[in-house]
C-alpha cells in the first residue's frame, strides 16, 4: 500500500467521532495487553470485522493475511459457512443442556467417538471443557486423584519445561514456564517444577550435538526425578512442538528419551497436543509424529477451529481404569463445568472435523507447511542476523540475534522482534512476536496455498529489511 493510499484509509477514522474505541478503552479488559498504554490511547485498537479463507479484515477495510491464524487456531481457515450453519443448526434445536449424571447430545456423543477414531489407539475417553487451560487444570485434578485411588499420596508434582505452555490458571500458569505469566502472580506454584526445553539452538554448550543435547536433557530430568524424590512426581506434561515459547520441534531423539525416563519411574506422560493436535503437524496429532504414547492428551484450538469455544482431556485406558475404581470405591466423580460439552461447542467440532477430512487439510498442512518452511529458509537463511530457522508441519520461525556466527543474542531492550512484527503488519501479514527472544513465528490456516506461501516470505524479507535488520 503507498503512502498515499495508507492516508486516505486513515482520514475516515481521524475524522469520525469514534465511540467505539472509546467504548474500547473506557470498559474492555484486553488479555496480555499493555493495560496503561492502551487505555491512554498509546497502542492501536483494531476492531476486527470480517474474514475468509486466511484473510481477516478490520471495520476500515485493511484486510490482513494472517499467518498466525488467530491464536494457532483457526486451522480450516475462516468463513467456512458447514460450520456456521452447523452451529446455527444446533443453536435452533437445542441451544444448552448439561452433561452432568449420564447426560449428552447428539453431537457431544458424535464429536467424542470422531475423536477418538482419530487417536492414538491407547485412549479411552473424551472429557469436554472450554479452552486448554480448563482442559489441563482438569488433567493435573485426574492425576492426582489417579494416585490418590491407588494409595500413593504423596506422587502429586507434575514436571513441566521451562518455555513450555499450558495455559494461564493457577495450576496451568504455574505450568507455564515462561516469566510473564509468573511475574508477579505468585507463580509457579509448589507441586509443579520445571526441567530443560528442549531447544537445541540455545543450548548452554554449542559443542554438544544434538544426540548429545538429548542425552543431556533426559540426564537432567533424571537428576530432577531423584532430587524431589520419584515417590513424589505424579506427571511430565509437555507440547510435541514448543509453541509460545519459540515454535522449536524437539531435536531428533528427545521424546523416546524422555519417555524412558518416565517409564522407569512410574511417571505419567500428558501430552499437550493445543497446537499441534488436528493436523498441524501434517498428521492428525503430535503424537503420532513423534511417536508419543501419552496417558492424557490435551485438545482444543483445532477441535473447532476456534468457531467455538471447546477443549477436551482424551483419558488413555491405564488412566480410565483408575477413575472407574475410584467412583466404585467413592461415588461420582467431582468434578464438572457447567459449560462441559456444550452442544453449540460440539456441534461446531463435528462440522469442523469432517472438513479437515473432505478438504484433505491435514496433509496439505503437511506439505505447504513444509514449503514454507524452506522458502524462509532460502530467502533469510544467509541474512547476517537470522540464526535459526526452523519449522514442523504448519509452524515456522525465524530468529534474530545480533551476530550469528558466535550466536550472540540482541539486548531485549531493543525489542527486535516486536519491531520486525510491526513491519510485517505494514506489509498486510499478522506474524507473531513471540515471547523471551526476537523469534517471529508463523501458524497459518491449513488452506495456506504455495502462493500464499511465497507471499508470506516476500513480506517477511521486506519487513526485516524496514526494521533496520
Amino acid at each position: 500500500m503507498t503512502s498515499l493510499e495508507r492516508k486516505k484509509k486513515e482520514e475516515p477514522k481521524m475524522l469520525r467521532n469514534d465511540q467505539l474505541d472509546q467504548w474500547d478503552r473506557e470498559n474492555f479488559f484486553h488479555p496480555s495487553t499493555h493495560l496503561a498504554q492502551h487505555a491512554r490511547g498509546e497502542t492501536p485498537s483494531r476492531v476486527i470485522r470480517t474474514a475468509s479463507g486466511v484473510h481477516i479484515e478490520d471495520r476500515d477495510g485493511t484486510r490482513l493475511l494472517d499467518a498466525f491464524a488467530g491464536l494457532y487456531c483457526v486451522n480450516v481457515g475462516y468463513g467456512r459457512q458447514e460450520i456456521a450453519e452447523a452451529i446455527a443448526e444446533q443453536a435452533r434445536e437445542l441451544a444448552y443442556y448439561h452433561s452432568y449424571v449420564g447426560h449428552g447430545t447428539e453431537a457431544s456423543i458424535t464429536l467424542s467417538k470422531m475423536i477418538l477414531d482419530r487417536a492414538p489407539a491407547n485412549m479411552s475417553k473424551v472429557y469436554f471443557g472450554l479452552g486448554g487451560s480448563d482442559a489441563n487444570e482438569t488433567n493435573v485434578k485426574l492425576v492426582w486423584y489417579y494416585n490418590n485411588i491407588l494409595g500413593r499420596p504423596e506422587k502429586k508434582k507434575i514436571i513441566s519445561r521451562w518455555r513450555g505452555y499450558h495455559g494461564s490458571g493457577l495450576m496451568t500458569g504455574s505450568l507455564t514456564g515462561l516469566e510473564l505469566f509468573h511475574k508477579k502472580f505468585d507463580l509457579p506454584l509448589a507441586q509443579v517444577i520445571h526441567t530443560e526445553a528442549p531447544y537445541y539452538y540455545r543450548r548452554d554448550d554449542l559443542g554438544q550435538s544434538e544426540a548429545q543435547f538429548v542425552a543431556h536433557c533426559a540426564a537432567e530430568l533424571e537428576v530432577l526425578i531423584e532430587r524431589e524424590g520419584p515417590d513424589t512426581i505424579a506427571a511430565f506434561i509437555g507440547e510435541p512442538v514448543l509453541g509460545t515459547g519459540g515454535i522449536v520441534p524437539p531435536p531428533e531423539g528427545y521424546w523416546p528419551a524422555i519417555q524412558a525416563v518416565l517409564r522407569k519411574y512410574d511417571i505419567l506422560l500428558i501430552a499437550d497436543e493445543v497446537v499441534t493436535g488436528f493436523g498441524r503437524l501434517g498428521t492428525m496429532f503430535g503424537s503420532d509424529h513423534y511417536g508419543i504414547e501419552a496417558d492424557i492428551i490435551t485438545i482444543a484450538k483445532g477441535l473447532t477451529s476456534a468457531y467455538a469455544p471447546l477443549s477436551g482431556s482424551i483419558v488413555g485406558d491405564k488412566v480410565w481404569k483408575v477413575l472407574e475404581q475410584g467412583t466404585d470405591e467413592n461415588g461420582p466423580i467431582g468434578h464438572g463445568w457447567t459449560y462441559s460439552a456444550h452442544p453449540i461447542g460440539a456441534a461446531a467440532g463435528v462440522a469442523n472435523l469432517k472438513l479437515l477430512d473432505q478438504l484433505d487439510l491435514v496433509q496439505n498442512a503437511g506439505q505447504t507447511g513444509a514449503y514454507l518452511t524452506q522458502a524462509l529458509c532460502e530467502a533469510l537463511g544467509g541474512h547476517p542476523n537470522v540464526g535459526d530457522i526452523r519449522g514442523a508441519g504448519m509452524l515456522a520461525a525465524v530468529e534474530f540475534v545480533e551476530d550469528r556466527d558466535d550466536r550472540r543474542f540482541f539486548d531485549p531492550a531493543q525489542k527486535v522482534g516486536a519491531r520486525v512484527s510491526a513491519a510485517m503488519l505494514e506489509e498486510g501479514v499478522i506474524a507473531r512476536a513471540m515471547p523471551q527472544g526476537d523469534i517471529l513465528g508463523f501458524a497459518p490456516p491449513f488452506c495456506l496455498t504455495p502462493a500464499q506461501a511465497d507471499e508470506i516470505v516476500a513480506k517477511t524479507k521486506r519487513a526485516v529489511a524496514a526494521a533496520g535488520l
